[in-house]
């Protein structure tokens, strides 16, 4: 199974920009000791952050959308 590109253009800098948002509000959350929320809002981070860089999105895929041809 390889990955196939599923991801760019406008989506592809949205889930950077979000990945970085919630890099932030994660890294205050735990900075005021809320773990829970520090811990969702990394992992959602990672997701997003993965989303970007290697331009794919199993939600995507599983869904049938592609958004490689918004570039």
């Amino acid at each position: 199974m390889g990955l196939d590109k599923n991801v760019g253009g406008i989506d592809r800098i949205g889930r950077a920009l979000l990945a970085a948002v919630l890099t932030v509000v994660a890294v205050t959350a735990l900075r005021k000791g809320k773990r829970s929320t520090g811990l969702v809002a990394g992992v959602a981070a990672l997701g997003f952050g993965f989303n970007a860089t290697v331009c794919f999105c199993g939600l995507n895929e599983a869904l049938g959308i592609d958004t490689t041809s918004d570039e």
